[in-house]
């Protein structure tokens, strides 16, 4: 599929994600975030689509980055990280946005601690992945992909 590069996706960690491959490897695995980026990029390069990867530890920055984007991209994958759970203003900044959103979690966060079960974001997505590690973002750029090229926004 070439679409020229006309399909944007931002791609947006949060906190405490930079640590990928040595924070919990039980947990998340040994893959670093450019390990994941990297992945990332040859499927979105078979897709014939562009991403644009940022990542930051610190709320506003993060909702800075879905403000400044909102003209630029067709969709966003997330992963929002703690503030999954806790983050009203991240969920608000999706919302307000009107960019179809995914978002993705390397671990299956229903298969872990009660406080992770609850999502405050996912409500304003059109899906998410969880628990498939770094091919949880395949699956997001896979679906968001296809969700953009089907109109559905």
């Amino acid at each position: 599929m070439d679409l020229g590069k006309k399909v944007k996706i931002l791609v947006l960690n949060g906190p405490n994600l930079n640590l990928l491959g040595h924070r919990e490897p039980k947990v998340y695995g040994r893959w670093t975030l450019e390990d994941v980026i990297s992945l990332l990029s040859k499927k979105a390069d078979e897709l014939g689509v562009n991403i644009i990867h940022f990542q930051s530890n610190h709320e506003g920055e993060l909702l800075d980055k879905l403000h400044s984007m909102k003209d630029s991209v067709s969709g966003v994958i997330i992963n929002p990280g703690g503030l999954t759970h806790t983050s009203v203003a991240l969920r608000d900044a999706i919302k307000a946005i009107g960019i179809p959103t995914v978002e993705v979690h390397l671990s299956n966060i229903y298969a872990r601690e009660d406080f992770r079960h609850t999502s405050m974001t996912a409500g304003v997505c059109v899906g998410q992945i969880s628990g498939f590690g770094p091919f949880s973002y395949i699956l997001a750029l896979e679906g968001l992909v296809n969700w953009v090229l089907e109109g559905k926004r």
